[in-house]
């Protein structure tokens, strides 16, 4: 563990509701447990940021290259018809980003996908398999 990533933890929020994919250089990448899209989270492993700005700028450019690679491996995957991207902190103050793959059929759409539905958990084995794909891509 670097001296960056000290005292980091991951807020008990994003722990209850997301599945581990893999640790990226800066970043935990996280699956949604909402099987309705393929949903992803980055989220930096510095304790205490709450906002991008608050990240190095070096840190502020590798988040932004993490999360190219996370949306160019959501388009490979899925061929969504767009790609939503959202840094909100309204409910979890760690910051993350959600990555969210949309489609003109999904079930919110053209709404954002907060608190439209009770998430659809994903079942075990289908959260595996959609987290070893991201890997994968990664």
């Amino acid at each position: 563990m670097s001296e960056h990533e000290a005292g980091f933890s991951l807020h008990p929020q994003l722990a209850q509701d997301t599945h581990l994919v893999t640790d990226l250089p800066l970043c935990r990448v996280l699956l949604m447990n909402e099987s309705r899209y393929p949903w992803f989270i980055l989220v930096p492993r510095r304790a205490g940021i709450r906002e991008i700005h608050e990240l190095m700028p070096a840190e502020r450019q590798q988040l932004w290259a993490e999360s190219d690679q996370v949306n160019s491996a959501l388009m490979a995957l899925f061929q969504p018809d767009k790609l939503n991207l959202a840094a909100l902190g309204n409910m979890v103050p760690q910051l993350h980003l959600h990555h969210i793959a949309r489609f003109q059929r999904d079930a919110a759409w053209p709404a954002p996908v907060w608190g439209k539905f009770v998430p659809e958990p994903y079942a075990a084995e289908t959260a595996a398999l959609r987290c070893e794909a991201m890997r994968s891509q990664l």
